[in-house]
């Protein structure tokens, strides 16, 4: 005959908290319910703003020059329209998410994002007042080899942050490097850019300005060996330092109208472009480390640095090729070397920026 025993009854009530006690020690934050909530940490609204003049137009949206109306300050507020198509709007998108993530003096700086009342997205950015080397080439001319190194060593420790958080920017052009009237570049535009989850993530999608993409991008199968995903980058430093020094794009005799099929004729089968004979060793060492058609044979940050001061000479720094800084860069920047028409040395913008209509994240 079993025995039964009786089941011990286990008292499993916990004693309540005093009232004073259950009111949390901390304020807890409510998750944004828009974009609009993202700038509150900032205290800056579209109404705090003034509108001070259009900066420029593109790509379904408009940058303004605008001024924070209680402390007077200067920024860029770039807008896309809200009836922006879906691959402006996806680029707008993921230029928020990498400007929130970076944080260096070489990348231009986000002071905030919000959504406009009637469903324009904004980005507020620090304003450079000397606008673009693109700007600078087509009013001043070309730069001097110890310009273009100050230009070169601030690029490519933007890059070198860059590719050390896994951004691969992927249009890196002269419109796209931002200058202050110090001579300070920075590298704005992350539209087309791409955030590398893993290691092996490919890189080579039609995305950016065809004329300054690297070869490995136009026929990864034949340059796609030891690929270096951020070797792209380089490739376009180079080939933009070489139209800074050359006054127009550098695989196509200056004016000629570039098509897809030309660029990428010149680019994955063309030879190197040619200096000038008065560039120097050093030089002409830095372009052809950037511009390898294999990629894991381009120049990395270190070794490049050590080329750029190479070719700058020691006693001439940036500040005294442009002398005046107190005034607009613009009226009294000094070029060392002959400026050039624009007419007859530069492909037209929209006719240099080739870019693909239908680009779609890579």
């Amino acid at each position: 005959m079993a025995l039964v025993r009786d089941r011990r009854q286990l008292n499993l009530r916990l004693p309540l908290p005093e009232i004073s006690e259950r009111r949390p020690r901390f304020a807890l934050s409510l998750p944004p319910t828009s974009l609009s909530s993202a700038v509150a940490c900032n205290a800056i609204t579209a109404s705090d703003l003034e509108n001070i003049q259009v900066l420029g137009h593109g790509n379904g949206g408009t940058v303004y020059k605008v001024r924070h109306k209680r402390t007077s300050t200067i920024y860029a507020l770039k807008v896309v329209h809200s009836d922006s198509d879906s691959t402006v709007r996806r680029q707008i998108f993921r230029e928020m998410e990498i400007l929130r993530r970076t944080d260096s003096p070489f990348v231009v700086q986000s002071h905030g994002i919000f959504e406009k009342p009637d469903g324009d997205i904004a980005i507020l950015m620090e304003y450079m007042d000397a606008g673009t080397l693109d700007t600078l080439l087509k009013t001043k001319g070309t730069f001097s080899e110890s310009a273009l190194a100050g230009i070169a060593r601030q690029v490519l420790s933007g890059l070198n942050y860059l590719h050390s958080h896994k951004i691969i920017h992927r249009d890196i052009k002269p419109s796209n490097l931002l200058v202050n009237h110090n001579m300070e570049v920075k590298i704005a535009d992350f539209g087309v850019s791409k955030i590398m989850c893993r290691m092996l993530d490919s890189c080579n999608s039609y995305v950016g300005t065809c004329a300054y993409m690297s070869p490995e991008r136009f026929d990864p199968d034949t340059y796609g060996a030891n690929y270096n995903v951020y070797a792209g980058d380089i490739w376009s430093l180079g080939l933009t330092l070489l139209e800074l020094y050359m006054g127009h794009f550098p695989f196509l005799p200056a004016g000629q109208r570039p098509d897809w099929a030309t660029l990428m004729c010149a680019i994955c089968f063309g030879e190197r472009p040619s200096l000038p004979d008065v560039a120097s060793e050093d030089f002409r060492s830095f372009i052809e480390c950037c511009l390898q058609k294999e990629s894991s044979k381009r120049v990395e940050y270190g070794l490049g640095v050590a080329i750029v001061d190479r070719f700058e000479d020691e006693g001439v720094k940036l500040a005294k090729v442009f002398p005046d800084l107190n005034t607009s860069i613009l009226d009294d920047m000094e070029v060392e070397a002959e400026v050039v028409e624009p007419e007859a040395t530069r492909i037209e913008a929209s006719n240099r920026e080739v870019s693909m209509d239908d680009a779609v994240e890579g």
